[in-house]
């Protein structure tokens, strides 16, 4: 079973409905023994940062206790970049801190917000993109993006008039600045990849 965190925030139901499409076992909750009994996490989100971490709450303890246990989790959007330290949108804000990285404003002298379909250039050795090929498009929707500075992570790219990280995977955990739910057969697979990801681990669930 993947749980989908509900903390009403954006985008969760679509995100479940996409899961159950690719004949997924899914269930939105914040219930902490439900968390704990998942094969794998996801936190979606369409929202400013600081609202969505306040609106988290006390599931953010449990999303870090279960990213230490070696437990899969995918953010999604605005639930990608609640995975790193901080975010400046409206005030410095604090993340999980899953991975090392800053939330900040994309560039002024580009098209704000990022809105629409763009390709991501896919590295080998990312999990989310198993048998996708070399490069994929797929739908994004943002003002913001991750400046990542963690060495132990992978991360793909997209062209936005400078290298914008589309995604990042370090060990267990997994995040997608575009939206899968919204970008056609190449973001189900990717949710196909994240659900496969997490039957194979090993990790208690």
């Amino acid at each position: 079973m993947i749980v989908v965190i509900d903390y009403n925030i954006g985008n969760v139901k679509s995100v479940c409905n996409a899961f159950r499409h690719i004949g997924c076992d899914v269930e939105l909750s914040r219930d902490p023994e439900t968390i704990d009994r998942a094969l794998g996490l996801v936190l979606p989100g369409v929202a400013a940062f600081g609202y969505a971490m306040e609106a988290l709450g006390s599931a953010a303890e449990l999303l870090q206790n279960a990213a230490a246990a070696g437990k899969p989790i995918l953010g999604i959007c605005v639930g990608y970049q609640m995975l790193f330290e901080q975010s400046s949108e409206y005030g410095p804000h604090e993340g999980l801190g899953l991975v090392k990285g800053n939330v900040v404003p994309l560039p002024p002298d580009e098209v704000v917000p990022h809105m629409g379909w763009n390709l991501v250039e896919l590295p080998e050795g990312m999990d989310l993109f198993s048998d996708l090929g070399a490069a994929k498009h797929f739908y994004f929707a943002h003002s913001y993006y991750a400046q990542i500075g963690d060495e132990q992570a992978k991360v793909a790219h997209t062209d936005y008039g400078f290298a914008l990280p589309a995604s990042v995977q370090k060990d267990n955990i997994y995040g997608v600045q575009f939206h899968p739910e919204k970008s056609g057969k190449q973001g189900l697979k990717v949710l196909q990849n994240f659900y496969d990801i997490c039957n194979r681990n090993t990790a208690p669930c």
